[in-house]
């Protein structure tokens, strides 16, 4: 057998000995909901792009070289329609959620971007725009991040958090946003159950892990109806809960506004927070707050930062 090189990658995490992180009002649970809007951020046309997105309401391919005006209308339905229904079921619920943003979404649709801010909700940068930046040099990622963290900033009155970058990151991407300073978190993660220190060149950086798994992305890959997903996602809270008696956990919740914004959809999601509400021993917190409190509880090992 050929020896294997020394792994850079992290197979063990915590282990046996999972840390006892107390999240408020001992809730056994911290439970995120994340919002994508990246609605007029990605690829388009009418954007110059000269090619279609994907990731509209149905896989169908179309002629790059033809302009697909009905997937267009999907995402245009997410900002003008979605992102609001979500809004207002938070409103209803007074629950905060996290917004992983695109920049420009956010500059094309100052309304939403007026209301997030105003319900106190926290932002997430998703990029400037939804661009695949893993192909980027490092010095165009590095400007991209910096362009960011400043269109979000000014759109919403206070600059974003974390970072979350569309798909995967690049090799460079963790790097670059220590070196920018401006962000607590990154959640360019799926491999664990409760935030984790990683050391980039020595400087330790907070990673939220992120979600796939209970992710609305399951109505277009696997064909989940409503409560399907419901059932999938309470599931998880309950399981987690169960586990978090002795030592709590976190869990995180994908919606987009283009998806979950419909309105089957979107009353899954209500009918999700309202049972994570009854059970009384979730904290449903903001990405923010849960990284903050991890934080406390769980000190960077780098003195300095």
């Amino acid at each position: 057998m050929t020896e294997l090189p020394e792994p850079t990658r992290d197979f063990v995490g915590y282990g046996r000995t999972v840390p006892v992180v107390r999240w408020p009002g001992g809730a056994r649970l911290a439970l995120n909901i994340v919002v994508n809007y990246e609605e007029g951020s990605e690829r388009s046309w009418d954007s110059g792009d000269q090619c279609n997105e994907g990731l509209g309401e149905v896989v169908r391919p179309v002629d790059t070289t033809v302009r697909d005006l009905a997937t267009e209308s999907v995402y245009e339905y997410g900002s003008r329609a979605g992102v609001f229904r979500i809004l207002r079921i938070l409103e209803d619920l007074a629950l905060p959620a996290t917004f992983f943003a695109a920049a420009v979404a956010l500059e094309r649709n100052p309304d939403a971007a007026g209301w997030i801010a105003e319900a106190g909700h926290d932002v997430c940068a998703h990029g400037y725009r939804w661009s695949e930046d893993w192909l980027a040099d490092r010095d165009d990622e590095r400007r991209r991040i910096a362009a960011a963290y400043e269109s979000i900033r000014q759109t919403t009155g206070r600059a974003p958090t974390g970072w979350y970058s569309r798909w995967m990151a690049s090799p460079n991407t963790r790097e670059l946003l220590v070196e920018h300073g401006g962000f607590a978190y990154d959640s360019n993660a799926y491999n664990d159950d409760l935030p984790y220190w990683a050391d980039i060149r020595g400087r330790h950086h907070l990673v939220v892990p992120y979600t796939l798994t209970y992710n609305d992305n399951r109505y277009l890959a696997n064909g989940l109806s409503p409560s399907a997903f419901v059932d999938y996602c309470i599931r998880a809270v309950d399981e987690l809960a169960e586990e978090g008696e002795t030592a709590p956990r976190m869990m995180s919740i994908g919606v987009h506004a283009r998806w979950t914004g419909q309105p089957a959809r979107a009353s899954a999601l209500r009918e999700i927070l309202k049972h994570a509400v009854d059970r009384g021993d979730i904290w449903i917190a903001r990405r923010e707050d849960i990284a903050a409190t991890f934080r406390e509880q769980v000190p960077s090992p780098s003195p300095d930062h």
